[in-house]
């Protein structure tokens, strides 16, 4: 069968040349950074954003009632854990490009449709279609970062991607609460069909496919299953991917036990809750950062490595002083300070673990980012229930939880030193 090219019209900003010039080790412009951490972003965007919608949810939804949003929630994270493990063997088949501009439109289509409907059970058809699409956002833009870079330049690009998706955890909660001050929830909604659209355009006429034809691999079922397979025998993916995960596990176990811990405990307001929010997500994104600066001279498994150790250092700390009755609702200060520290040091961790862990899969970059997506949401989301299951009488569990996740991380960083070769980038 005869292939046909991808022929961009002529004012495509970046073409199929474009995608040699990546391919060959050029920097990525900063508009296509900008552009992938959008896309990376709808995850969070479509999560946080709604969320201080939820009561009005309860009221206004036909059919539902008491705790339905919390089950919208729930459909929309069962959309992104099937979509996730979709899309990433469809961008190994089919490219980049055309799998994220049909999950853009999927995402587009079906945020139309939570805007205009009543009814909590075709909400929740709609939020799940919506998740199923979105989840390319989670998968091709870490996929489209492989293709084209390894080492200290992946972990590079990687943690320039991440500061634009930690930026939504912190404007939108204040966005959705701004639009529900002046409208509908429904505009929530709204303004994620505008974003879908915004991104159809932008992936159409910026992004270059960078997997080439000689690369791409069959879309059978048990190819794909093969794949899978493979990753989950090969230990420095699996190792690494843990890691990753675990530093999720920790991210969970904080954003449900905050709400309880400085609202109910401590008596924040919520302004002064956001305030701190908004504070911690910038630490984080600052280590981030950094991280980024310090991949030029310090290899990308050291930098993981002492993420890992401070991480692990500040929650074990963040354990004693609350099992000590040190860090109480009585020293706001001092909580906040330790949270901080143990959240905020995973800026070291999530973008070099995933560069590590994606080393040797160039070939099959889409059905290991989607393996690792599903790995974190799944392991992030025991997280989510333990703290579900905990007392909220006390600031222990919180700190109990997130040791855990920390101990993960430690645990799997020795294993890894141990079974793996190092990965000299």
């Amino acid at each position: 069968m005869t292939h046909i090219p991808f022929r961009p019209l002529r004012f495509v900003m970046f073409s199929a040349k474009s995608a040699q010039h990546l391919l060959a080790g050029a920097p990525p412009p900063l508009p296509l950074i900008v552009l992938l951490g959008a896309i990376t972003a709808i995850g969070p965007l479509s999560t946080d954003m709604y969320l201080p919608a939820f009561p009005t949810l309860d009221k206004e939804l036909e059919g539902g009632g008491p705790g339905s949003a919390q089950f919208t929630l729930a459909t929309w994270f069962a959309g992104l854990a099937v979509g996730q493990f979709s899309c990433g063997p469809l961008s190994d088949r089919f490219g980049r490009r055309a799998p994220l501009i049909a999950g853009l439109l999927v995402f587009t289509l079906a945020s139309i449709g939570c805007a205009t409907t009543s009814d909590f059970h075709a909400f929740c058809l709609f939020r799940f279609l919506a998740a199923l699409g979105g989840a390319v956002g989670a998968v091709v833009p870490r996929a489209f970062v492989r293709d084209i870079a390894t080492g200290r330049d992946g972990a590079r690009i990687m943690t320039q991607l991440t500061l634009v998706f930690g930026a939504m955890p912190i404007l939108a909660p204040s966005l959705g609460g701004a639009v529900l001050t002046f409208g509908s929830w429904r505009w929530i909604f709204w303004i994620a069909v505008l974003y879908g659209v915004a991104g159809i355009l932008a992936v159409y006429l910026m992004l270059p496919d960078t997997l080439p034809l000689s690369r791409r691999v069959p879309l059978h079922p048990a190819a794909i299953l093969n794949r899978y397979i493979n990753l989950l025998g090969e230990p420095n993916f699996v190792l690494n991917a843990i890691i990753a995960s675990a530093g999720t596990f920790v991210t969970f176990a904080y954003l449900g036990g905050a709400p309880v811990v400085f609202e109910h405990l401590i008596g924040f307001t919520p302004m002064q809750f956001a305030l701190f929010f908004g504070v911690n997500a910038a630490t984080f994104i600052l280590c981030n950062q950094i991280s980024g600066k310090l991949v030029q001279r310090v290899p990308v498994e050291t930098l993981m490595q002492r993420g890992v150790a401070a991480c692990a250092s500040a929650a074990a700390l963040f354990l004693l002083l609350t099992v000590l009755h040190v860090a109480t609702p009585g020293h706001p200060a001092l909580v906040a300070v330790l949270i901080m520290m143990t959240t905020g040091t995973l800026g070291f961790v999530g973008a070099n673990a995933t560069v590590l862990a994606f080393h040797h899969h160039g070939a099959q970059a889409g059905s290991a980012s989607a393996l690792l997506g599903t790995m974190q949401f799944s392991i992030g989301a025991i997280s989510g229930v333990l703290m579900g299951y905990m007392p909220t009488s006390s600031i222990i569990p919180m700190a109990f939880v997130m040791g855990i996740g920390a101990l993960m991380m430690v645990v799997a960083d020795v294993l890894r030193k141990r079974l793996c070769a190092p990965v000299t980038a």
